[in-house]
């Protein structure tokens, strides 16, 4: 029994300054600078096989941002956005609700740029490598959510944060006399 007058969390009979300190993981700057560098090396890895893919399916030679030193930069650039976003929102009180619409809401976004490059006229530009950019901006995505969820996860309340109410009890536990729980 807990002879603190704190309350305590139901599932582990823990004072909740405690459980809450424990679901809380400090993101230290080692984690984020690996986590950041996992991800661009797994966003570049994935796309240099769409833009050799693209290429070789007939995407322009001059399409520039088919070579690798232009969607390096870009994708160094949208993990680092994408880390930035990641550690402000693991703050809030349901990282997971949020993250679930806005993610896709950015990825969505992303392509605008993308589709208007499609819509103009410049040299190079065809459908095919419009899609391809549009394709790397899903394996940044990807690799950077799965990069950020495993080296600086959520906080472990958010499991049950799209729950209005929190319905769960303790478990019951016979009565060892046999009467009534």
């Amino acid at each position: 029994m807990n002879d603190s007058r704190e309350p305590t969390d139901r599932t582990t009979a823990e004072p909740a300054s405690q459980a809450r300190a424990r679901r809380t993981v400090p993101a230290t700057v080692v984690t984020v600078v690996v986590a950041a560098v996992v991800a661009v090396v797994a966003s570049v890895l994935g796309n240099t096989v769409v833009a050799q893919t693209a290429l070789a399916a007939g995407a322009s030679e001059d399409f520039q941002p088919l070579t690798v030193g232009s969607y390096s930069a870009f994708t160094v650039v949208g993990v680092v956005a994408g880390l930035v976003g990641w550690l402000l929102i693991r703050r809030t009180r349901r990282p997971t609700a949020t993250l679930r619409w806005l993610v896709p809401t950015v990825l969505i976004l992303s392509w605008i740029p993308d589709v208007l490059l499609g819509l103009s006229d410049r040299t190079g530009v065809s459908w095919g490598a419009v899609v391809a950019l549009m394709v790397m901006h899903v394996i940044v995505t990807v690799a950077a959510v799965l990069t950020f969820a495993r080296l600086l996860p959520l906080t472990q309340h958010d499991a049950h944060s799209d729950a209005h109410t929190d319905t769960r009890r303790a478990p019951c536990r016979p009565d060892p006399t046999g009467g009534p729980t």
